[in-house]
Formats: structure tokens, sequence, C-alpha cells
């Protein structure tokens, strides 16, 4: 072989030994940006409506209430409860690991505080023994039922207020006992009261480890049924106007 000819190998090696190193320093790069900063996650159905919608992808914010086990991927059992801890806000909108099944992500708002005492009395939402104020606005226009829902404003006493929906007057989830938040966990519930399996039911009071981060921002948005993967139908499946919404 000639020397030229073992001088252009050796710049394919070299320029292929780049590649590779560029190319495994970016998913070095993207492993910690989604360990410990940003997480993306898809919304799959319509419990949180009218706040998120099936077909939204949003990024949770890892490091606000800092790190468990379940920051990870595959959620380790290196250690216990959370390093850097912050503490989450009544009316947070925080995916978690469902307590039973940490396989599955939940996305839910932060109803209950360690220590608080939640019950819902014919639909209105009370906090320690106190009804959270609650107006009525409009109605929201259900897509995947084709029905107009009541819509109603919900203002916690921490003054954080959001919007609800109210399929069902009489919902299974309308009338419940009183539930009593133990120290380090949370009560959940979904913005959509009468769809939602949250801490009414069997999700139950999901402790602070479980917790991955509050959603901060919808980056895009698909109509149900679409995928963003596919391009072709964009034009008629993407929502426009929730790109980019902050939560």
């Amino acid at each position: 072989m000639s020397e030229k000819a073992e001088a252009d190998k050796a710049d394919k090696q070299g320029g292929l030994w780049e590649t590779i190193k560029v190319i495994l320093q970016a998913l070095a790069l993207a492993l910690v940006i989604r360990t410990l900063l940003f997480q993306p996650f898809s919304i799959p159905s319509g419990s949180m409506m009218p706040t998120l919608l099936a077909g939204d992808y949003l990024f949770v914010n890892k490091f606000t209430y800092g790190y468990s086990r379940y920051s990870l991927p595959f959620g380790p059992d290196l250690f216990d409860g959370r390093v850097w801890s912050g503490d989450p806000e009544r009316g947070d909108v925080v995916v978690f690991k469902l307590p039973h099944d940490p396989s599955v992500d939940y996305v839910k708002r932060v109803i209950g505080l360690p220590g608080d005492r939640v019950q819902v009395i014919d639909g209105l939402l009370h906090i320690n023994g106190d009804a959270v104020k609650r107006e009525r606005k409009g109605e929201f226009l259900d897509d995947q039922y084709g029905v107009r829902v009541p819509v109603f404003v919900e203002t916690l006493p921490n003054g954080v207020s959001y919007e609800t929906l109210d399929l069902n007057p009489n919902g299974v989830g309308d009338n419940t006992r009183i539930f009593e938040v133990p120290a380090g966990h949370y009560f959940m519930m979904g913005d959509n009261r009468d769809n939602s399996i949250d801490s009414r039911f069997d999700v139950r009071y999901v402790p602070v480890e479980n917790l991955v981060g509050p959603a901060r921002i919808v980056f895009f948005s698909v109509g149900e049924g679409a995928h963003p993967l596919a391009f072709w139908r964009w034009p008629s499946a993407m929502r426009i106007g929730r790109l980019f919404k902050g939560l």
C-alpha cells in the first residue's frame, strides 16, 4: 500500500472516530438534560382537560422539587427520599410515578399538602373544612364526545386559579369522605373532575419521592389520534394555539 493510500485510510478512520465521538457526546448531553433538567412527556387522556388535552407534549422541570430515585432512568433504588428537595405548591400541575406501579406516569394537579384534610361535597372542593371558591365560566367543547361541558374556575387558598370541567353533576367523585393527607405525601386531582382517576380513587396519596416534577410548557400538540411524526398530517392535526403554551 502506498503512503498516500495509507494516509487516506488514516484520515477516514480519524474522521469516523471524530463522528462517533460527536454522537457519543450528544447522547451523553441529552441524557444529562433528560435526567437532571427537563424531560418530555405526552398526554394520552383527557383527565386534565381543559388545562391539558390528549395529544399535548410537555416539558417537566426536574430540578424544581430536587431529585429522587425516579429522577433517574428506570428508577434504580440508589437512595431514599429526595436530595436538594423543594416543596410543591398547591395548584402545581405535576408528573408523578403511580404509587402502586411506578412504571406508569400520571399527571395531575396538587390539591392537598401534607397535613391537609380534603373532601368533595356536592362537587365542591373543601380543604381543611373551607369550601374552595368556584365560579361558573362558560362551556368547553369536548371534541372526543362532541358535547359542551360546563367550565368552572377554582381558586385555591394560595390564590392559584385554574379551570375545571363538570361532565356529570352527580358523578361518583362528587361526594367523598375526608382524606387526611399523611406527612410526606400529596393529594392529587385531575381538572376533568368526572373523568379522572386520582387521589379520590385508586391513586390515593402520592409519596414525595414519586414526584418527577412540575409541568411547565406544552411544546407541541396534535389532535387526538395523530402522531407527531406524521408530518403529512400536521397542517390539519397540529393545534397551533397550544404551541409553547405555559402552564
